[in-house]
Protein backbone atom coordinates (compact mmCIF):
# COMPACT_ATOMS: atom_id res chain seq x y z
CA UNK A 1 0.00 0.00 0.00
CA UNK A 2 3.00 2.56 1.23
CA UNK A 3 4.58 1.36 -2.51
CA UNK A 4 1.53 2.33 -4.20
CA UNK A 5 1.05 5.71 -2.11
CA UNK A 6 4.39 7.10 -2.83
CA UNK A 7 4.47 5.94 -6.70
CA UNK A 8 1.47 7.96 -6.86
CA UNK A 9 3.12 10.68 -5.35
CA UNK A 10 6.40 10.52 -7.53
CA UNK A 11 3.68 10.48 -10.66
CA UNK A 12 2.00 13.64 -9.29
CA UNK A 13 5.25 15.63 -8.96
CA UNK A 14 6.07 14.42 -12.56
CA UNK A 15 3.06 15.94 -13.62
CA UNK A 16 3.55 19.32 -11.65
CA UNK A 17 7.22 19.45 -13.69
CA UNK A 18 5.43 18.89 -16.64
CA UNK A 19 2.70 21.43 -16.66
CA UNK A 20 4.50 23.90 -15.17
CA UNK A 21 7.25 23.73 -17.54
CA UNK A 22 4.42 24.33 -20.24
CA UNK A 23 3.22 27.06 -18.49
CA UNK A 24 6.34 29.27 -18.43
CA UNK A 25 7.19 28.18 -21.60
CA UNK A 26 3.64 29.83 -22.73
CA UNK A 27 3.46 32.97 -20.50
CA UNK A 28 7.23 33.71 -21.32
CA UNK A 29 6.93 33.65 -24.95
CA UNK A 30 3.76 36.11 -24.29
CA UNK A 31 5.60 38.57 -22.53
CA UNK A 32 9.26 38.51 -24.65
CA UNK A 33 6.68 39.55 -27.47
CA UNK A 34 5.35 42.39 -25.89
CA UNK A 35 8.63 43.95 -25.19
CA UNK A 36 10.20 43.48 -29.00
CA UNK A 37 9.25 46.58 -29.98
CA UNK A 38 9.05 50.03 -28.01
CA UNK A 39 7.45 53.53 -29.27
CA UNK A 40 9.86 55.64 -26.56
CA UNK A 41 6.11 56.87 -25.24
CA UNK A 42 4.53 53.81 -23.86
CA UNK A 43 7.82 52.88 -22.41
CA UNK A 44 6.53 55.67 -19.47
CA UNK A 45 3.58 54.18 -19.44
CA UNK A 46 4.93 50.77 -18.41
CA UNK A 47 6.43 52.56 -15.62
CA UNK A 48 3.67 53.78 -14.65
CA UNK A 49 1.85 50.76 -14.94
CA UNK A 50 4.37 48.85 -13.26
CA UNK A 51 4.49 50.78 -10.23
CA UNK A 52 0.96 50.80 -9.91
CA UNK A 53 1.08 46.84 -10.53
CA UNK A 54 3.53 46.47 -7.57
CA UNK A 55 1.10 47.74 -5.33
CA UNK A 56 -1.64 45.63 -6.93
CA UNK A 57 0.32 42.93 -6.29
CA UNK A 58 -0.35 42.94 -2.10
CA UNK A 59 -4.32 42.92 -3.40
CA UNK A 60 -3.82 39.61 -5.28
CA UNK A 61 -3.88 41.29 -8.42
CA UNK A 62 -2.81 38.94 -11.68
CA UNK A 63 -2.79 39.91 -14.97
CA UNK A 64 -5.72 38.83 -17.26
CA UNK A 65 -5.04 35.30 -18.64
CA UNK A 66 -2.30 34.71 -15.44
CA UNK A 67 -3.86 32.36 -12.35
CA UNK A 68 -1.62 32.15 -9.09
CA UNK A 69 0.04 28.73 -8.67
CA UNK A 70 -0.84 27.61 -4.86
CA UNK A 71 2.63 27.79 -2.97
CA UNK A 72 4.20 29.73 -5.44
CA UNK A 73 4.86 26.63 -7.63
CA UNK A 74 1.76 24.07 -7.79
CA UNK A 75 0.44 23.87 -11.05
CA UNK A 76 -2.72 26.27 -12.17
CA UNK A 77 -4.52 27.21 -14.95
CA UNK A 78 -7.62 29.22 -16.46
CA UNK A 79 -8.96 26.64 -18.76
CA UNK A 80 -12.15 24.25 -17.61
CA UNK A 81 -10.75 21.09 -18.20
CA UNK A 82 -7.22 21.87 -16.87
CA UNK A 83 -9.25 23.12 -13.49
CA UNK A 84 -11.62 19.90 -13.76
CA UNK A 85 -8.39 17.53 -14.03
CA UNK A 86 -6.26 19.16 -10.82
CA UNK A 87 -9.46 19.03 -9.01
CA UNK A 88 -9.43 15.30 -9.91
CA UNK A 89 -5.99 14.78 -9.08
CA UNK A 90 -6.01 16.92 -6.06
CA UNK A 91 -9.20 14.76 -4.81
CA UNK A 92 -7.65 11.58 -5.24
CA UNK A 93 -4.98 12.36 -2.76
CA UNK A 94 -7.17 13.40 -0.44
CA UNK A 95 -8.91 10.30 -1.16
CA UNK A 96 -5.38 9.09 -0.30
CA UNK A 97 -4.93 10.81 2.94
CA UNK A 98 -8.49 9.62 4.40
CA UNK A 99 -7.74 5.91 3.82
CA UNK A 100 -4.17 6.68 5.51
CA UNK A 101 -6.10 8.29 8.71
CA UNK A 102 -8.71 5.29 8.46
CA UNK A 103 -5.26 2.71 8.60
CA UNK A 104 -3.44 4.36 11.23
CA UNK A 105 -6.47 4.62 13.68
CA UNK A 106 -7.31 0.91 13.08
CA UNK A 107 -4.24 0.48 14.22
CA UNK A 108 -4.00 2.34 17.35
CA UNK A 109 -7.25 0.05 17.91
CA UNK A 110 -5.17 -2.55 18.38
CA UNK A 111 -3.26 -1.10 21.22
CA UNK A 112 -5.74 1.72 22.71
CA UNK A 113 -9.20 -0.47 22.77
CA UNK A 114 -12.32 0.80 21.50
CA UNK A 115 -12.91 4.13 24.13
CA UNK A 116 -9.90 6.00 23.64
CA UNK A 117 -9.58 5.45 19.62
CA UNK A 118 -12.86 4.95 18.84
CA UNK A 119 -14.68 7.64 20.58
CA UNK A 120 -12.13 10.33 19.94
CA UNK A 121 -9.43 9.65 17.46
CA UNK A 122 -12.14 7.74 14.74
CA UNK A 123 -14.42 10.53 14.61
CA UNK A 124 -12.53 13.35 14.47
CA UNK A 125 -9.79 11.79 12.22
CA UNK A 126 -12.79 10.70 9.58
CA UNK A 127 -13.91 14.24 9.45
CA UNK A 128 -10.32 15.85 9.46
CA UNK A 129 -10.18 16.09 5.54
CA UNK A 130 -13.77 18.05 5.63
CA UNK A 131 -12.65 20.24 8.48
CA UNK A 132 -9.49 20.86 6.42
CA UNK A 133 -10.68 21.89 3.12
CA UNK A 134 -13.40 24.16 5.24
CA UNK A 135 -10.60 25.81 7.25
CA UNK A 136 -8.19 26.72 3.98
CA UNK A 137 -11.49 27.77 2.39
CA UNK A 138 -11.25 31.16 4.23
CA UNK A 139 -8.13 31.08 6.14
CA UNK A 140 -6.06 32.59 3.37
CA UNK A 141 -6.12 36.08 1.46
CA UNK A 142 -7.58 39.19 2.05
CA UNK A 143 -10.72 39.34 3.96
CA UNK A 144 -13.17 39.66 0.68
CA UNK A 145 -11.75 37.20 -1.10
CA UNK A 146 -12.19 34.96 2.04
CA UNK A 147 -15.73 35.72 2.39
CA UNK A 148 -15.98 34.33 -1.04
CA UNK A 149 -13.96 30.92 -1.12
CA UNK A 150 -16.02 29.71 2.59
CA UNK A 151 -18.54 28.98 0.17
CA UNK A 152 -16.86 26.70 -0.89
CA UNK A 153 -16.67 25.59 2.34
CA UNK A 154 -20.15 25.73 2.99
CA UNK A 155 -20.81 23.48 -0.48
CA UNK A 156 -18.50 20.75 1.56
CA UNK A 157 -20.37 20.82 4.39
CA UNK A 158 -23.94 20.60 3.00
CA UNK A 159 -23.12 18.04 0.15
CA UNK A 160 -20.86 15.94 2.47
CA UNK A 161 -24.10 15.94 4.80
CA UNK A 162 -26.87 15.70 1.93
CA UNK A 163 -24.56 12.66 0.13
CA UNK A 164 -24.81 10.54 3.29
CA UNK A 165 -27.77 10.97 4.16
CA UNK A 166 -29.37 10.63 1.22
CA UNK A 167 -27.30 8.84 -2.12
CA UNK A 168 -25.58 6.18 0.80
CA UNK A 169 -28.52 5.94 3.15
CA UNK A 170 -30.71 4.65 0.04
CA UNK A 171 -28.31 2.98 -2.08
CA UNK A 172 -27.63 0.54 1.70
CA UNK A 173 -31.15 -0.13 1.61
CA UNK A 174 -30.91 -1.54 -1.95
CA UNK A 175 -27.63 -2.99 -1.31
CA UNK A 176 -28.96 -4.70 1.65
CA UNK A 177 -32.65 -5.45 1.56
CA UNK A 178 -33.90 -8.81 2.66
CA UNK A 179 -36.98 -10.62 2.32
CA UNK A 180 -39.43 -8.75 5.38
CA UNK A 181 -42.06 -11.23 7.21
CA UNK A 182 -43.53 -9.81 10.10
CA UNK A 183 -42.28 -6.82 10.02
CA UNK A 184 -38.64 -7.74 10.14
CA UNK A 185 -36.27 -8.14 7.54
CA UNK A 186 -34.91 -11.44 7.03
CA UNK A 187 -31.42 -12.19 7.48
CA UNK A 188 -29.37 -13.47 3.82
CA UNK A 189 -33.38 -14.41 2.59
CA UNK A 190 -33.32 -12.26 -0.55
CA UNK A 191 -36.47 -13.72 -2.90
CA UNK A 192 -39.21 -10.89 -2.96
CA UNK A 193 -36.05 -8.84 -5.51
CA UNK A 194 -37.71 -5.34 -5.82
CA UNK A 195 -40.78 -5.61 -3.59
CA UNK A 196 -41.59 -1.72 -2.14
CA UNK A 197 -43.36 -3.23 0.87
CA UNK A 198 -42.05 -6.72 0.75
CA UNK A 199 -38.56 -6.41 0.79
CA UNK A 200 -36.31 -3.82 3.29
CA UNK A 201 -33.79 -3.35 5.95
CA UNK A 202 -34.23 -4.24 9.89
CA UNK A 203 -31.58 -2.17 12.19
CA UNK A 204 -31.54 -2.68 16.35
CA UNK A 205 -32.79 -0.02 18.66
CA UNK A 206 -29.37 1.52 18.94
CA UNK A 207 -29.31 2.56 15.58
CA UNK A 208 -32.27 4.22 16.40
CA UNK A 209 -30.37 6.03 19.41
CA UNK A 210 -27.88 7.12 16.69
CA UNK A 211 -30.08 9.11 14.70
CA UNK A 212 -31.83 10.77 17.41
CA UNK A 213 -28.13 12.24 18.06
CA UNK A 214 -27.77 13.51 14.82
CA UNK A 215 -30.83 15.28 15.28
CA UNK A 216 -29.57 17.16 18.38
CA UNK A 217 -26.61 17.67 16.34
CA UNK A 218 -28.10 20.25 14.34
CA UNK A 219 -28.51 22.65 17.29
CA UNK A 220 -25.81 25.33 16.51
CA UNK A 221 -27.26 25.45 13.29
CA UNK A 222 -30.43 26.42 14.37
CA UNK A 223 -28.67 28.97 17.18
CA UNK A 224 -26.61 30.65 14.08
CA UNK A 225 -29.44 31.52 12.19
CA UNK A 226 -32.05 33.15 14.62
CA UNK A 227 -31.06 36.63 13.62
CA UNK A 228 -31.84 36.50 9.99
CA UNK A 229 -34.79 34.52 11.19
CA UNK A 230 -36.04 37.06 13.38
CA UNK A 231 -35.18 40.02 10.77
CA UNK A 232 -32.51 41.33 13.70
CA UNK A 233 -29.10 42.97 12.17
CA UNK A 234 -27.49 43.74 15.33
CA UNK A 235 -25.23 40.89 17.66
CA UNK A 236 -24.98 38.87 14.82
CA UNK A 237 -21.22 38.43 15.59
CA UNK A 238 -22.29 37.59 18.88
CA UNK A 239 -24.58 34.90 18.11
CA UNK A 240 -21.89 33.77 16.08
CA UNK A 241 -20.30 33.61 19.06
CA UNK A 242 -22.43 31.46 21.02
CA UNK A 243 -23.07 28.88 17.98
CA UNK A 244 -19.66 28.02 18.36
CA UNK A 245 -19.58 27.16 22.12
CA UNK A 246 -22.37 25.71 21.70
CA UNK A 247 -21.22 23.64 19.06
CA UNK A 248 -17.79 22.59 20.56
CA UNK A 249 -20.03 21.58 23.71
CA UNK A 250 -22.12 18.85 21.79
CA UNK A 251 -18.44 18.07 20.13
CA UNK A 252 -17.25 17.40 23.53
CA UNK A 253 -20.10 16.00 24.85
CA UNK A 254 -20.28 13.17 21.74
CA UNK A 255 -17.01 12.52 22.24
CA UNK A 256 -17.39 11.52 25.88
CA UNK A 257 -20.22 9.50 25.00
CA UNK A 258 -18.52 7.44 22.24
CA UNK A 259 -15.64 7.32 24.89
CA UNK A 260 -17.81 5.16 27.57
CA UNK A 261 -20.74 4.01 25.44
CA UNK A 262 -18.08 2.51 22.58
CA UNK A 263 -21.04 0.46 20.93
CA UNK A 264 -20.40 1.27 17.34
CA UNK A 265 -16.76 0.07 17.59
CA UNK A 266 -17.96 -3.20 19.79
CA UNK A 267 -20.79 -3.91 17.17
CA UNK A 268 -17.74 -4.05 14.39
CA UNK A 269 -15.50 -6.48 16.56
CA UNK A 270 -18.79 -8.54 17.17
CA UNK A 271 -19.12 -8.99 13.54
CA UNK A 272 -15.49 -9.59 13.29
CA UNK A 273 -15.64 -12.27 15.70
CA UNK A 274 -18.57 -13.63 13.98
CA UNK A 275 -17.03 -13.61 10.37
CA UNK A 276 -13.67 -15.43 12.09
CA UNK A 277 -15.78 -18.39 13.69
CA UNK A 278 -17.32 -18.53 10.30
CA UNK A 279 -14.06 -18.67 8.46
CA UNK A 280 -12.60 -21.14 11.27
CA UNK A 281 -15.10 -23.66 10.84
CA UNK A 282 -15.24 -23.80 7.21
CA UNK A 283 -11.32 -24.37 7.30
CA UNK A 284 -11.59 -26.86 9.40
CA UNK A 285 -14.01 -28.52 7.90
CA UNK A 286 -12.40 -28.68 4.58
CA UNK A 287 -9.16 -30.31 6.30
CA UNK A 288 -11.40 -33.25 6.90
CA UNK A 289 -13.21 -32.98 3.40
CA UNK A 290 -13.28 -31.20 0.81
CA UNK A 291 -16.33 -28.16 0.66
CA UNK A 292 -16.50 -27.09 -2.76
CA UNK A 293 -16.25 -28.49 -6.27
CA UNK A 294 -13.63 -27.63 -9.00
CA UNK A 295 -16.16 -25.19 -10.21
CA UNK A 296 -16.58 -23.69 -6.76
CA UNK A 297 -19.86 -24.51 -5.81
CA UNK A 298 -20.79 -25.71 -2.58
CA UNK A 299 -19.68 -29.90 -2.57
CA UNK A 300 -23.54 -31.20 -0.99
CA UNK A 301 -22.27 -34.68 -0.61
CA UNK A 302 -19.12 -33.87 1.22
CA UNK A 303 -21.10 -31.68 3.34
CA UNK A 304 -24.17 -34.39 3.70
CA UNK A 305 -21.32 -36.48 4.73
CA UNK A 306 -19.90 -34.23 7.62
CA UNK A 307 -23.21 -33.67 9.01
CA UNK A 308 -23.55 -37.78 9.14
CA UNK A 309 -20.09 -37.83 11.34
CA UNK A 310 -21.03 -34.99 13.58
CA UNK A 311 -24.36 -36.90 14.50
CA UNK A 312 -23.23 -38.56 17.27
CA UNK A 313 -26.02 -40.43 18.27
CA UNK A 314 -28.07 -40.42 14.85
CA UNK A 315 -30.95 -38.60 15.45
CA UNK A 316 -30.53 -36.81 11.95
CA UNK A 317 -29.82 -33.56 13.94
CA UNK A 318 -27.13 -31.93 15.54
CA UNK A 319 -28.05 -30.82 19.15
CA UNK A 320 -26.26 -27.40 20.68
CA UNK A 321 -23.66 -30.70 22.59
CA UNK A 322 -22.65 -31.87 19.34
CA UNK A 323 -22.06 -28.53 18.10
CA UNK A 324 -19.98 -27.47 21.21
CA UNK A 325 -18.41 -30.62 20.17
CA UNK A 326 -17.50 -29.10 16.76
CA UNK A 327 -16.20 -26.08 18.41
CA UNK A 328 -14.06 -27.88 20.77
CA UNK A 329 -12.18 -29.61 18.66
CA UNK A 330 -11.27 -26.69 16.57
CA UNK A 331 -7.73 -25.22 17.35
CA UNK A 332 -8.42 -21.55 15.86
CA UNK A 333 -10.91 -20.59 18.80
CA UNK A 334 -7.87 -21.43 21.66
CA UNK A 335 -5.40 -19.11 19.01
CA UNK A 336 -7.54 -15.61 19.61
CA UNK A 337 -9.09 -16.77 22.74
CA UNK A 338 -12.70 -16.57 21.88
CA UNK A 339 -15.69 -17.97 24.22
CA UNK A 340 -16.59 -21.31 22.91
CA UNK A 341 -20.16 -20.65 24.53
CA UNK A 342 -20.60 -18.03 21.95
CA UNK A 343 -19.17 -19.36 19.54
CA UNK A 344 -21.69 -22.12 19.51
CA UNK A 345 -24.49 -19.95 20.05
CA UNK A 346 -23.47 -17.76 16.99
CA UNK A 347 -23.27 -20.70 14.41
CA UNK A 348 -26.79 -22.11 16.57
CA UNK A 349 -28.34 -18.56 15.04
CA UNK A 350 -27.13 -18.81 11.65
CA UNK A 351 -27.77 -22.54 11.07
CA UNK A 352 -31.20 -23.08 13.24
CA UNK A 353 -33.35 -21.34 10.65
CA UNK A 354 -36.19 -23.45 12.43
CA UNK A 355 -35.99 -22.14 15.64
CA UNK A 356 -36.31 -25.74 17.45
CA UNK A 357 -33.08 -26.01 19.38
CA UNK A 358 -31.29 -28.02 16.96
CA UNK A 359 -29.49 -28.58 13.74
CA UNK A 360 -31.28 -30.87 11.20
CA UNK A 361 -29.23 -31.69 7.38
CA UNK A 362 -31.25 -29.05 5.75
CA UNK A 363 -30.40 -26.39 7.96
CA UNK A 364 -26.46 -27.60 7.90
CA UNK A 365 -26.16 -28.17 4.19
CA UNK A 366 -28.22 -24.54 3.54
CA UNK A 367 -26.03 -22.92 6.36
CA UNK A 368 -22.71 -24.17 5.24
CA UNK A 369 -23.68 -23.41 1.46
CA UNK A 370 -24.12 -19.69 2.91
CA UNK A 371 -20.97 -19.36 4.24
CA UNK A 372 -18.93 -20.74 1.20
CA UNK A 373 -20.29 -18.55 -0.47
CA UNK A 374 -19.28 -15.46 1.85
CA UNK A 375 -16.09 -17.32 1.05
CA UNK A 376 -16.21 -17.32 -2.72
CA UNK A 377 -14.93 -13.98 -3.71
CA UNK A 378 -11.53 -14.86 -1.38
CA UNK A 379 -11.48 -17.91 -3.69
CA UNK A 380 -9.78 -19.89 -1.44
CA UNK A 381 -11.06 -20.88 1.95
CA UNK A 382 -8.06 -20.64 3.71
CA UNK A 383 -7.25 -16.96 2.61
CA UNK A 384 -10.97 -16.21 4.01
CA UNK A 385 -9.74 -17.11 7.45
CA UNK A 386 -6.92 -15.07 6.71
CA UNK A 387 -8.61 -12.11 6.33
CA UNK A 388 -11.30 -12.64 8.66
CA UNK A 389 -8.55 -12.98 11.02
CA UNK A 390 -6.85 -10.26 10.25
CA UNK A 391 -10.39 -8.09 10.49
CA UNK A 392 -10.86 -9.50 13.57
CA UNK A 393 -6.87 -8.90 15.22
CA UNK A 394 -7.33 -5.06 13.65
CA UNK A 395 -10.61 -4.52 15.56
CA UNK A 396 -10.05 -6.18 18.90
CA UNK A 397 -11.00 -5.19 21.82
CA UNK A 398 -8.16 -4.77 24.12
CA UNK A 399 -10.17 -3.24 27.00
CA UNK A 400 -10.35 -6.62 27.77
CA UNK A 401 -7.27 -7.70 27.10
CA UNK A 402 -3.58 -6.70 28.03
CA UNK A 403 -1.51 -4.81 25.40
CA UNK A 404 0.96 -7.57 25.07
CA UNK A 405 -1.22 -9.58 23.32
CA UNK A 406 -0.66 -7.69 20.60
CA UNK A 407 3.12 -8.94 18.57
CA UNK A 408 5.27 -5.81 18.90
CA UNK A 409 3.23 -3.15 20.27
CA UNK A 410 5.46 -0.97 19.79
CA UNK A 411 6.13 -1.15 15.92
CA UNK A 412 2.52 -1.17 15.80
CA UNK A 413 2.16 2.61 17.34
CA UNK A 414 5.18 3.89 15.39
CA UNK A 415 3.14 2.39 12.56
CA UNK A 416 0.15 4.37 13.55
CA UNK A 417 1.66 7.43 14.02
CA UNK A 418 3.51 7.97 11.09
CA UNK A 419 0.41 6.90 8.97
CA UNK A 420 -1.77 9.42 10.77
CA UNK A 421 0.75 12.29 9.96
CA UNK A 422 1.60 11.13 6.55
CA UNK A 423 -2.30 11.21 6.33
CA UNK A 424 -2.93 14.33 7.82
CA UNK A 425 0.11 16.21 5.95
CA UNK A 426 -1.45 15.17 2.75
CA UNK A 427 -4.67 16.58 3.71
CA UNK A 428 -3.57 19.66 5.29
CA UNK A 429 -1.11 20.35 1.79
CA UNK A 430 -4.13 19.57 -1.21
CA UNK A 431 -6.52 21.28 0.89
CA UNK A 432 -5.62 24.67 -0.09
CA UNK A 433 -4.42 23.56 -3.89
CA UNK A 434 -7.65 21.87 -4.06
CA UNK A 435 -9.81 24.81 -3.15
CA UNK A 436 -7.89 27.18 -5.54
CA UNK A 437 -8.88 24.70 -8.37
CA UNK A 438 -12.66 24.69 -7.63
CA UNK A 439 -12.77 28.04 -7.48
CA UNK A 440 -10.94 28.75 -11.08
CA UNK A 441 -13.04 26.11 -12.27
CA UNK A 442 -16.34 27.79 -10.94
CA UNK A 443 -14.70 31.32 -12.59
CA UNK A 444 -14.03 29.01 -16.38
CA UNK A 445 -17.32 28.11 -16.20
CA UNK A 446 -19.85 30.52 -14.25
CA UNK A 447 -20.73 28.16 -11.98
CA UNK A 448 -21.51 29.11 -7.91
CA UNK A 449 -18.30 27.61 -6.19
CA UNK A 450 -20.82 26.05 -3.59
CA UNK A 451 -22.43 23.79 -6.43
CA UNK A 452 -19.03 22.40 -7.30
CA UNK A 453 -17.85 21.63 -3.42
CA UNK A 454 -21.67 20.44 -3.15
CA UNK A 455 -21.08 17.45 -5.50
CA UNK A 456 -17.79 17.35 -6.16
CA UNK A 457 -15.52 17.18 -2.96
CA UNK A 458 -17.75 14.91 -0.71
CA UNK A 459 -16.94 12.27 -3.22
CA UNK A 460 -13.25 12.86 -2.35
CA UNK A 461 -13.19 13.02 1.10
CA UNK A 462 -16.14 10.83 1.84
CA UNK A 463 -15.51 7.97 -0.35
CA UNK A 464 -13.81 5.70 2.21
CA UNK A 465 -16.21 5.74 4.66
CA UNK A 466 -18.91 5.32 1.21
CA UNK A 467 -17.47 1.99 0.15
CA UNK A 468 -16.70 0.64 3.94
CA UNK A 469 -20.94 1.55 4.17
CA UNK A 470 -21.77 -0.60 1.03
CA UNK A 471 -20.12 -3.66 1.72
CA UNK A 472 -21.22 -4.03 5.41
CA UNK A 473 -24.68 -3.53 3.77
CA UNK A 474 -24.24 -5.81 1.01
CA UNK A 475 -23.77 -8.77 3.73
CA UNK A 476 -27.70 -8.63 3.92
CA UNK A 477 -27.53 -9.18 7.77
CA UNK A 478 -29.36 -7.06 10.94
CA UNK A 479 -25.87 -6.98 12.56
CA UNK A 480 -24.55 -5.48 9.33
CA UNK A 481 -27.27 -2.97 8.52
CA UNK A 482 -27.16 -1.45 12.24
CA UNK A 483 -23.65 -0.61 12.02
CA UNK A 484 -23.76 0.69 8.33
CA UNK A 485 -26.45 3.12 9.72
CA UNK A 486 -25.13 3.72 12.87
CA UNK A 487 -21.73 4.99 11.46
CA UNK A 488 -23.56 6.83 8.63
CA UNK A 489 -25.79 8.90 11.15
CA UNK A 490 -21.87 9.18 13.37
CA UNK A 491 -20.44 10.36 10.38
CA UNK A 492 -23.00 13.14 9.93
CA UNK A 493 -22.76 14.13 13.29
CA UNK A 494 -19.05 14.65 13.48
CA UNK A 495 -19.76 16.97 10.38
CA UNK A 496 -22.69 18.97 11.81
CA UNK A 497 -20.37 19.62 14.90
CA UNK A 498 -16.70 19.30 14.24
CA UNK A 499 -16.94 20.69 10.72
CA UNK A 500 -19.23 23.34 11.60
CA UNK A 501 -17.25 23.93 14.61
CA UNK A 502 -14.33 24.87 12.35
CA UNK A 503 -16.41 27.33 10.10
CA UNK A 504 -17.76 29.07 12.62
CA UNK A 505 -13.96 30.08 14.82
CA UNK A 506 -13.47 30.69 11.24
CA UNK A 507 -16.33 33.36 10.43
CA UNK A 508 -15.90 34.51 13.83
CA UNK A 509 -12.07 34.96 14.13
CA UNK A 510 -11.87 36.95 10.19
CA UNK A 511 -15.05 38.93 10.81
CA UNK A 512 -17.12 37.29 7.97
CA UNK A 513 -20.54 37.77 7.44
CA UNK A 514 -22.90 34.95 8.29
CA UNK A 515 -25.05 34.81 5.06
CA UNK A 516 -25.65 31.13 4.52
CA UNK A 517 -29.31 30.56 5.20
CA UNK A 518 -29.98 28.44 1.84
CA UNK A 519 -27.58 26.04 2.44
CA UNK A 520 -28.39 25.97 6.11
CA UNK A 521 -31.89 25.24 5.12
CA UNK A 522 -30.97 22.39 3.39
CA UNK A 523 -28.69 20.73 6.12
CA UNK A 524 -31.78 20.81 8.59
CA UNK A 525 -34.39 19.70 6.45
CA UNK A 526 -32.22 16.41 5.50
CA UNK A 527 -31.02 15.93 8.58
CA UNK A 528 -34.15 16.70 10.80
CA UNK A 529 -36.74 14.66 7.82
CA UNK A 530 -34.57 11.67 7.78
CA UNK A 531 -33.33 11.88 11.39
CA UNK A 532 -37.39 11.71 12.51
CA UNK A 533 -37.90 8.90 9.54
CA UNK A 534 -35.42 6.42 10.75
CA UNK A 535 -36.17 7.69 14.88
CA UNK A 536 -39.41 6.04 15.09
CA UNK A 537 -38.66 2.81 13.25
CA UNK A 538 -36.78 -0.05 12.80
CA UNK A 539 -37.87 -1.68 9.71
CA UNK A 540 -37.27 0.22 6.29
CA UNK A 541 -38.80 -1.45 3.28
CA UNK A 542 -37.45 -1.08 -0.22
CA UNK A 543 -39.81 2.16 -0.92
CA UNK A 544 -38.08 3.99 1.60
CA UNK A 545 -34.84 4.62 -0.26
CA UNK A 546 -36.94 6.67 -2.78
CA UNK A 547 -37.48 9.23 0.17
CA UNK A 548 -33.54 9.69 0.27
CA UNK A 549 -32.83 9.61 -3.37
CA UNK A 550 -35.29 12.49 -4.22
CA UNK A 551 -33.72 14.18 -1.12
CA UNK A 552 -30.68 15.23 -3.22
CA UNK A 553 -31.88 16.96 -5.89
CA UNK A 554 -34.11 18.72 -3.99
CA UNK A 555 -31.78 20.09 -1.93
CA UNK A 556 -29.67 21.90 -5.06
CA UNK A 557 -32.65 22.83 -6.51
CA UNK A 558 -33.77 24.38 -3.50
CA UNK A 559 -30.82 26.36 -2.91
CA UNK A 560 -30.41 27.22 -6.59
CA UNK A 561 -33.98 28.73 -5.79
CA UNK A 562 -33.57 30.79 -2.93
CA UNK A 563 -30.11 32.15 -3.97
CA UNK A 564 -30.49 33.06 -7.16
CA UNK A 565 -34.07 33.43 -7.63
CA UNK A 566 -35.31 35.01 -4.10
CA UNK A 567 -31.97 36.55 -3.38
CA UNK A 568 -31.31 35.15 -0.36
CA UNK A 569 -27.43 35.55 -0.76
Amino acid sequence: MMKKIFTSLLLFLALIISVESRFITLHGSDHTADNLISDGISSVNNVEKSTTASFQRQSYYLPEGVCEETYGFLPCTKTVFGNLFLIIIYGGLMLVAARLLSTGSELLLEILGPGIVGGLFLPMLGALPDALLILVSGISGSKEVAQEQVLVGMGLLAGSTVMLLTLLWGSCILLGKCDIEDSTAVDLKDTKRLSLLGSGVTVDIWTKYASWIMIISVVPFIIVQLPQILHINSGRHLVVLISLIVSVALLISYCLYQVFQPWIQRRKLAYAKHSHIMSGVLRHLDLVDRLMTDDDSPNIAAIKKIFRSLDLDDDETLSIHELRALVIGIHFAEEIALDKDEDVQKMLSDFDTSRDGCVDETEFVKGISIWLNKARPHKKIHKFYQHTRKEHDQLLDKSDEVVEGVENPKWVSIKAGLLLLLGAAIAAAFADPLVDSVNNFSTATSIPPFFISFIVLPLATNSSEAVSALIFASRKKKRTASLTYSEIYGAVTMNNILCLSVFLALVYARGLSWDFSAEVLVILIVCVVMGLFTSFRTTFPLWTCSVAYVLYPFSLVLVYLLDYKFGWT
